[in-house]
């Protein structure tokens, strides 16, 4: 009788651990990968394949005072002009996707838009499991150095629920 209470609470702990979800699913990518922020890159290109939540990082990594970054409007990105960018030129840029929509970046560095350094992404919503970042002082932050890696925060899940399965397995071969 004990034993079928233990094995009955065994099930539902991994019943509960199986449903959760991940903790975050928040993506860092580097802008061009290994070739950076430059002119003469298709980041169109870079783009296809991608998937960008509410939630992921951009990081422009390009020549210190030689290039910037500027969050533009559709029309600012269409016409390669920077009204009112405040763009950053530290060498490493970091912008937080805060929102869905698509987001637009250009190099405001005279010529260097029509030379390809331009970039739009659409970001899509967070996942349920995401956490909502807090908003950001400003749209573009210098930051430490960030992977293109997903996150490994979450992959404790699915762990647990092995674990917690090869438990109640044992325990109900025992009894």
């Amino acid at each position: 009788m004990a034993s079928a209470v233990v094995i009955s609470g065994l099930y539902a702990a991994v019943l509960l651990v199986c449903c959760l979800p991940p903790w975050c699913s928040a993506v860092d990518y580097t802008v061009g990968d290994s070739s950076g922020w430059r002119s003469g890159y298709d980041y169109s290109a870079w783009t296809r394949g991608k998937t960008f939540s509410v939630g992921d990082t951009l990081k422009f990594n390009y020549a210190r005072g030689a290039h910037n970054v500027a969050n533009v409007s559709a029309s600012d990105y269409s016409s390669c002009t920077a009204a009112n960018p405040s763009p950053d030129s530290s060498g490493t840029t970091t912008i937080s996707l805060t929102t869905a929509g698509t987001h637009f970046f250009i190099c405001g560095v005279p010529g260097h838009c029509a030379g390809g350094m331009k970039l739009a992404v659409t970001v899509g919503r967070a996942t349920p499991s995401a956490p909502s970042p807090p908003a950001p002082p400003s749209d573009v932050t210098p930051t430490t150095p960030v992977s293109d890696q997903p996150s490994s925060c979450g992959r404790l899940v699915p762990s647990a629920s092995l674990v917690l399965v090869g438990i109640a397995l044992l325990e109900y071969s025992l009894f």
